[in-house]
């Protein structure tokens, strides 16, 4: 008897009908790849703290949230890697759960924080029906996930400061760091990790949609 290659047997209807496959469907390597990539970066967000509630004090807010880019980058990187409906949403949430089990000075609070951040970004993929994978998607993407996280903040953690001086500013910048770090950057890191090779089982590491 003449066995069928592997996976090829999911692929074919009894009397050899092509059956169509589900481009949204995950696979097990997209599983893995966003959880390393959430993984690493819970790792970083701990570590960002840190910096955030050391050294860069020195820097007043409004203006630190110049450093805030980074804890959005996950959900831009996730979704251009996997490309698949929830992939911005796992990955960052993920992430700041991850975040939250080293140990933070916001503790529980990530929680709630990290799938709102998540879901502004996950929205953006989701208006283009998760086909643009591009740069101006990217950017608008890691711009949303900062509008979401600065209000958030705006609201739970500096509702007695002024509007227009402190409340506002911070959500300016903070959308524009997303859109360099998270945005911007995601894309940068994609195009760096696909000349390795080790995105060759993605669109992502084939595609020049990014270029």
């Amino acid at each position: 008897m003449r066995l069928l290659p592997l996976g090829l047997f999911d692929k074919v209807k009894l009397g050899g009908t092509p059956m169509a496959t589900n481009p949204n469907r995950w696979r097990t390597i997209d599983i893995v790849i966003a959880s390393i990539i959430a993984v690493a970066f819970g790792v970083i967000f701990w570590a960002w703290g840190l910096l955030w509630n050391g050294p860069a004090d020195a820097i007043p807010l409004p203006g630190r949230a110049v450093l805030y880019g980074m804890w959005l980058v996950p959900a831009v990187l996730g979704a251009l890697i996997v490309r698949k409906p929830g992939a911005a949403f796992y990955t960052l949430t993920l992430a700041s759960l991850v975040s939250v089990a080293i140990g933070t000075s916001w503790g529980w609070t990530l929680v709630v924080q990290g799938p709102l951040e998540a879901l502004g970004a996950e929205v953006v993929f989701a208006a283009f029906a998760y086909k643009r994978y591009n740069l101006p998607t990217a950017l608008l993407a890691g711009t949303a996930a900062g509008i979401v996280a600065a209000v958030y903040d705006a609201v739970v953690w500096y509702p007695e400061t002024s509007w227009t001086s402190m409340r506002l500013p911070y959500i300016a910048i903070t959308a524009v760091s997303a859109l360099v770090i998270a945005g911007l950057g995601s894309v940068l890191l994609v195009r760096a990790l696909a000349q390795t090779g080790v995105l060759d089982r993605f669109a992502a590491g084939r595609s020049r949609a990014l270029v």
